[in-house]
């Protein structure tokens, strides 16, 4: 594979700080620059300044409130400002914060607050909030993105260091329950920072933001990256193609960060013509088929950059933004990353971009990591099979079975565990089916004694238990699910 190298002009201008967090490098750049434009929302911009101001007086909120460096504040929220002020806030506090989909019922948010324990929770919807209260873990603070605490005396802020923990990401691991991954300071600089140099982000950029900042791709890559640079993004609450197209031109944008399901509506409606003027166009969270790549590079005018990364390790490659874009790749390492297969074709990752392991799970952390020969730190198991193309990674489907619809992961487990209670299910498999418009879709593959429930009644069965990208959108009726010695379902003969 290439190496991380080959994304730079000049190689030996890279120095990664090790030392640094993105909360101080942020400080540096509001320094330098207080008004420049920031956030976009609601007709207006929030300079820098005023964005750092507004986060000071969330942390002086958290701390009138009783929380200490190192507590854990659940957040689940819509994109806005007053999100990212909540966010921004509770991190300057010392705080770890808990992204959790917006979408999550009383069932998965319990299993979060069961599992870390939050001392806080900034939830968008009032059920949400109900939820938390009910759970014998509940934070004792609970509140809205606005934040509406009694102020009080910050303290010192942006005091954590690069080893501490900034975010606990749950994610859909291959066994068991979700597990949360503990992300530190270090590891969102050095995520930051790799995007910064190999995309040539600067601060004259001006993002088009229309990602959820529950995700990893709208929070660490969108949000996290702009306040790096020192850049701008017009925030939009949701994607819609001819809005992405108004804001570029009203704002004069110059990115814009989207999924794969995002690049097929823009062409399919003809919008993403209208966004020839964009500098770079990247797609990640889900694999981009070589044919809607070249569709969408077609239309766009110039070639759609898409990357590799995951809820552990942050971003892990990317194509480069000088030379070629090369469709039904990932590109290669991006700065200070290391990639490698293993003899079954795994895809190993190591660098400063790693998590320090899983929230309360050492053994989950000792099944995850392997040593690494030369004695140079762990390799991470992605569980993504991969291919070396001629020095670019292929990713070539998960050795784990994750499904990603729209950008999001999903559990088979997890699903099958609600459909197994209908009580016209027998028996129960849960896959992925290859779709143009989402990437895969949750397929159920259901045993039935008595007529095959449809897909609207399965959904309508698991509603207030799944979020809808985690709902069945097809079922298929088997007669027997294929099993091999073990009894184990082989859910790879079902695709």
């Amino acid at each position: 594979m290439r190496p991380w190298r080959d994304h730079l002009p000049d190689p030996a201008a890279y120095v990664p700080d090790r030392e640094g967090t993105l909360l101080r490098a942020w400080a540096r750049r509001v320094a330098a620059a207080p008004g420049r434009p920031l956030w976009h929302e609601g007709g207006r911009w929030w300079s820098a300044g005023e964005f750092a101001e507004a986060t000071g007086r969330a942390a002086g909120r958290y701390r009138a409130a009783g929380l200490a460096p190192g507590d854990r504040v659940l957040w689940s929220t819509a994109t806005s400002v007053d999100a990212l002020v909540a966010h921004v806030g509770a991190l300057r506090a010392g705080l770890v914060v808990v992204p959790a989909n917006t979408a999550y019922g009383a069932r998965e948010l319990s299993h979060i607050v069961e599992d870390v324990r939050p001392a806080a929770a900034v939830l968008e919807r009032d059920e949400q909030r109900e939820w938390v209260r009910q759970v014998a873990h509940a934070p004792h603070v609970v509140a809205g993105p606005g934040l509406d605490l009694p102020d009080g005396d910050p303290g010192p802020l942006d005091t954590a260091g690069p080893g501490d923990p900034a975010l606990v990401c749950y994610t859909s691991g291959t066994t068991g329950a979700p597990k949360g991954a503990v992300l530190t300071h270090g590891n969102l600089l050095a995520n930051s920072e790799a995007l910064r140099v190999a995309w040539r982000w600067t601060a004259d950029d001006r993002l088009v933001h229309c990602l959820p900042l529950f995700h990893a791709h709208g929070l660490a890559v969108a949000a996290y990256g702009t306040l790096l640079v020192g850049g701008s993004a017009v925030l939009l609450p949701e994607f819609d193609p001819a809005a992405v197209v108004d804001a570029a031109r009203r704002q004069q944008a110059s990115l814009f960060f989207g999924v794969p399901t995002m690049y097929h509506r823009l062409v399919t409606s003809g919008a993403a013509a209208d966004l020839r003027g964009l500098r770079l166009c990247v797609s990640g969270s889900a694999p981009l088929r070589a044919d809607l790549h070249r569709a969408a590079s077609r239309a766009l005018g110039s070639g759609v950059l898409e990357r590799f990364g995951m809820t552990e390790t942050l971003m892990n490659t990317s194509n480069p933004l000088d030379g070629e874009r090369r469709p039904g790749t990932v590109g290669f390492p991006l700065p200070g990353v290391e990639v490698t297969l293993d003899p079954s074709g795994e895809i190993l990752v190591r660098g400063p971009n790693v998590f320090a392991g899983y929230w309360e799970r050492p053994g989950a952390d000792a099944g995850a990591f392997r040593a690494a020969a030369d004695g140079g730190g762990r390799w991470f198991a992605t569980g993504d099979l991969g291919a070396d193309d001629d020095g670019y990674l292929v990713l070539r489907g998960r050795a784990r079975e994750l499904i990603i619809s729209g950008g999001f992961n999903v559990y088979p487990t997890e699903v099958e565990d609600v459909l197994a209670r209908h009580p016209a299910v027998a028996e129960v498999a849960v896959t992925g089916t290859p779709d143009d418009e989402w990437g895969e879709v949750v397929t159920a593959w259901v045993v039935c004694e008595g007529p095959v429930p449809d897909v609207g009644e399965l959904r309508a069965f698991c509603r207030d238990e799944l979020a809808p990208f985690k709902q069945p959108r097809l079922v298929r009726r088997v007669d027997v699910l294929p099993r091999n010695a073990l009894g184990k379902v082989i859910r790879s003969e079902l695709r």
